[in-house]
């Protein structure tokens, strides 16, 4: 990382609340045609979320604990503050003097940038104006949010204004937080009712949502030089699995989450 920060652009993308076994499932299938082609090996890496819901997730996202290989570690981290015995340090981490990663970029020359989705990047009051206060310029409209079914529609929009808009040398750190997946979802899936509410099978219809889009969002990414790509889940989420509904509890459904990492070739 070490090389990559300072050389190539960088996006952080959370498909906020999406299941671990959902995404496997619909790349497997080939439901996801436009994430898989990116994914190594065209599947998703299984690893564990470093939180149960989305602020405490990136709290620590932020701090450079992305989500931990789901195998026995230690593993070293791409990105890191200087911590006196890290065991997860290494000579290929990137190394941060700030208290946050997102301070660390903007300190290295990045635009950071936050396009916002569920209610704790909403601006809306003082605890959700927390993550998103971390970066230089952040974005946050009702469109984004978790009750319209165009919210990704409306953030890639947001996102390419943000690309188009910034001075050709100008490195960028933007991070997205795709609130389609969380409750309510129902909408993404068609015949499907708010009475009979959010299953798994309308999470699964919100991902789709997703991956119809999502690829506008690479392409302004890689429009102005080579872009390192994060995506991969906060948390999960239950949906009556052992009797649990939602997140900020302990199960595998919550702790498990899809990861990749890849890079983003220049567009032609």
């Amino acid at each position: 990382m070490n090389e990559v920060v300072g050389r190539d652009d960088l996006l952080l993308l959370t498909l906020d609340t999406l299941r671990h076994d959902v995404a496997v499932e619909l790349a497997a299938a080939g439901r996801l045609p436009n994430l898989a082609r990116h994914l190594p090996g065209g599947a998703w890496e299984e690893r564990h979320a470093p939180g149960s819901f989305t602020y405490a997730s990136h709290q620590a996202m932020f701090a450079g604990f992305l989500p931990t290989p789901a195998r026995p570690g230690p593993h070293p981290r791409l990105f890191a503050a200087r911590f006196a015995g890290s065991e997860t340090t290494e000579g290929r981490t990137y190394v941060f003097d700030t208290p946050d990663l997102v301070s660390g970029l903007a300190a290295a020359g990045y635009r950071t940038v936050c396009v916002g989705g569920v209610g704790f990047f909403n601006k809306r009051g003082a605890l959700g104006d927390v993550l998103p206060g971390m970066f230089q310029e952040s974005h946050w409209e009702p469109e984004f949010g978790v009750a319209s079914p165009t919210s990704f529609e409306a953030q890639v929009e947001r996102a390419e204004q943000v690309v188009a808009d910034l001075p050709a040398d100008q490195r960028l750190f933007l991070f997205v937080n795709a609130s389609a997946l969380h409750q309510p979802n129902w909408f993404h899936l068609p015949g499907a009712t708010a009475g009979a509410g959010d299953t798994r099978a309308t999470h699964a219809a919100a991902l789709e949502y997703v991956d119809r889009h999502v690829g506008r969002l690479l392409a302004a990414m890689s429009s102005r030089r080579r872009c390192f790509a994060i995506v991969c889940s906060d948390h999960g989420t239950t949906y009556g699995d052992d009797g649990y509904t939602g997140h900020r509890l302990a199960h595998q459904a919550v702790w498990t989450v899809p990861y990749a990492h890849f890079f983003l070739e220049p567009s032609a």
